[in-house]
């Protein structure tokens, strides 16, 4: 007997979804080398990204949307 459509969990925790359905994505390069980063640098890394909208559809078909 199928469970059903399951939801991929890992990627919901990664994500996060505005109410007109855009997703952004952690920026990467964050964890460790920050020191050589220029302040710039360091304050573009504070904001999220949008995800590209190639990558944005596959990644809707692993969500409940």
């Amino acid at each position: 007997m199928s469970k059903g459509f399951r939801p991929k969990k890992a990627l919901l925790k990664r994500i996060k979804i505005t109410g007109k359905g855009k997703m952004f994505r952690r920026q990467t390069r964050l964890n460790h080398f920050n020191a050589k980063d220029t302040g710039e640098g360091t304050r573009r890394k504070r904001k999220e990204s949008l995800i590209a909208k190639a990558d944005e559809k596959a990644m809707k078909q692993l969500l409940p949307l």
